[in-house]
């Protein structure tokens, strides 16, 4: 596999940039663009196992960092900002001329799933998707992921405060057709207990591998 490279795109919102765990050379099918949450960045637990676990199966993976993020803001911008922070990067996912996968996590898998369609995204991956605010389950964000038009990957942590996997709409519910995988014990950054349940590294496993079958199976 190449080595990791980084590069800086202008945007509308400001400067964002793009961390690239390319794919061996010539056996690259596809990209994984992967944005980050409202609380983090790319250096989150889920976005680094990706990174790591993918290039391998012939998975490129671009890490993008919102220009909030890139400028050293403590708060994110609002999601039009985002979207079209996001949407000023695809050309740059798309240049290596292979289909792109649109994912995050958290507010990164909100704007993936609200502008998978208009970009024309092969599939969207979910980590962690927000499904409403903690404690406020009457206000879901169940239409974003319902209307992201592309096929979908949802992966959730058993115990993520932002929505449960129970939470979800059921399989062919108002057109629902995602996937979804449990992460045991995960909470909303899939950080397990310590003395129960799988241990770190079998939660991150689990992850790895729901995504490198679920994207094996992507018709692209």
């Amino acid at each position: 596999m190449s080595s990791t490279r980084t590069e800086t795109i202008d945007t509308p919102a400001g400067a964002a940039r793009i961390t690239w765990h390319p794919a061996a050379a010539g056996k690259a099918r596809l990209v994984l663009a992967l944005g980050h949450g409202a609380g983090g960045g790319i250096e989150a637990r889920d976005l680094q196992a990706l990174a790591a676990a993918l290039p391998a199966l012939g998975v490129t993976v671009a890490l993008a960092e919102q220009p909030w993020r890139v400028a050293g803001k403590k708060v994110a911008a609002a999601p039009k900002v985002l979207d079209a922070g996001w949407t000023a990067l695809w050309p740059a996912f798309a240049e290596p001329g292979l289909p792109v996968v649109a994912g995050g996590r958290s507010a990164g898998a909100r704007v993936a799933c609200r502008t998978a369609a208009e970009l024309g995204a092969a599939g969207v991956l979910a980590l962690a998707f927000p499904l409403h605010p903690p404690g406020r389950p009457e206000k879901s964000r169940a239409e974003e992921l319902l209307g992201a038009g592309r096929p979908a990957l949802v992966v959730q942590g058993g115990r993520d405060a932002f929505g449960r996997p129970e939470e979800f709409p059921a399989r062919g519910a108002r057109g629902a057709s995602y996937e979804l995988v449990e992460a045991e014990g995960g909470d909303h950054g899939f950080a397990v207990p310590k003395r129960t349940g799988p241990t770190q590294e079998e939660a991150l496993a689990v992850i790895t591998g729901a995504v490198a079958g679920w994207l094996g199976r992507l018709p692209v």
